[in-house]
């Protein structure tokens, strides 16, 4: 792994983990999943255009459909829509820490349901990282935590899960940007008709929640996702997801710094032991590709 790869992997973890934050302030000034809705259709119209723009096509394949089905539904509307509707009552700290679990989540999911093996490291890993994730529940629980918001955000990571599970492999052939753009309009399309049964529009739209809106959109929304892909091409999916291990540092570090967020012992503990869990996992998986 050469310096530009390692520094842009840095670049999206870091990006990343910081789309907590700014949802935070977003869900202060508006309801969380009409906003969404509004920041999907901004960025889909921006990725087609891009995508256009660099000659690629709307006529995908039969799987390509399916992926920007599936990843529209389960990460735009689901995770990322419970999520912003989960931090209008916890803190983007949490959320990006339970987030983080989504590596082990597919480690254990496909292992339970598909029957991929797990080598030693891997299995530690994943009792490392859940181990972590518990041990920082138990010390909020204790702080009075909403529950609700923790379970909004633990269905949101499970269906981001279930999805990359669900549509590995998709992306080939071409069109990825399109792809991203066309799955944005999906989720914009599912919140948008949750918006309007179940919340009522009132937003203050202030210059702290615009800036937070417009950074929400263009870094985690359009440039992280153009980084990854690069990234992926550059050294290949099993090891640009080595990255996601500094996910839960970055997460609690940015909500920290911006929103003044505090943490305690065994948060800190916690984020250590889910971040080791994480590398472990990831590590496990380069040490069984085909070289």
């Amino acid at each position: 792994m050469d310096l530009r790869a390692i520094g842009m992997g840095l670049l999206f973890a870091f990006i990343w983990s910081s789309a907590f934050t700014s949802a935070r302030i977003i869900v202060a000034d508006a309801p969380p999943l009409a906003i969404s809705s509004i920041r999907f259709a901004i960025a889909g119209l921006i990725g087609v255009a891009i995508a256009r723009a660099l000659g690629q096509t709307w006529h995908l394949t039969r799987a390509q459909w399916r992926a920007t089905l599936i990843f529209g539904l389960c990460q735009n509307a689901l995770y990322l829509g419970l999520n912003f509707t989960a931090m209008t009552t916890i803190e983007a700290s949490l959320a990006s820490i339970i987030a983080s679990t989504m590596p082990l989540l597919v480690a254990f999911l496909g292992w339970v349901a598909l029957g991929e093996k797990l080598s030693p490291m891997a299995a530690i890993g994943m009792v490392l990282g859940f181990g972590g994730a518990v041990l920082i529940m138990g010390a909020r629980m204790e702080q009075g935590v909403d529950m609700f918001g923790v379970i909004l955000c633990v269905i949101g990571a499970l269906a981001l899960a279930i999805a990359t599970l669900t549509v590995r492999g998709a992306s080939a052939g071409g069109n990825v940007m399109m792809i991203v753009g066309l799955q944005m309009f999906v989720g914009a399309i599912v919140l948008f008709a949750a918006s309007l049964a179940f919340e009522t529009w009132e937003f203050n739209w202030t210059p702290r929640m615009l800036t937070a809106l417009t950074y929400t959109i263009f870094a985690p929304g359009l440039l992280a996702t153009w980084i990854w892909f690069a990234l992926v091409a550059r050294i290949g999916a099993v090891k640009a997801a080595t990255f996601h291990f500094l996910n839960p540092f970055f997460g609690v570090a940015i909500a920290a710094v911006i929103l003044g967020e505090t943490l305690g012992f065994f948060d800190i503990i916690g984020v250590a032991i889910i971040a080791t869990g994480i590398l472990a996992v990831q590590l496990s998986k380069q040490s069984h590709t085909p070289k």
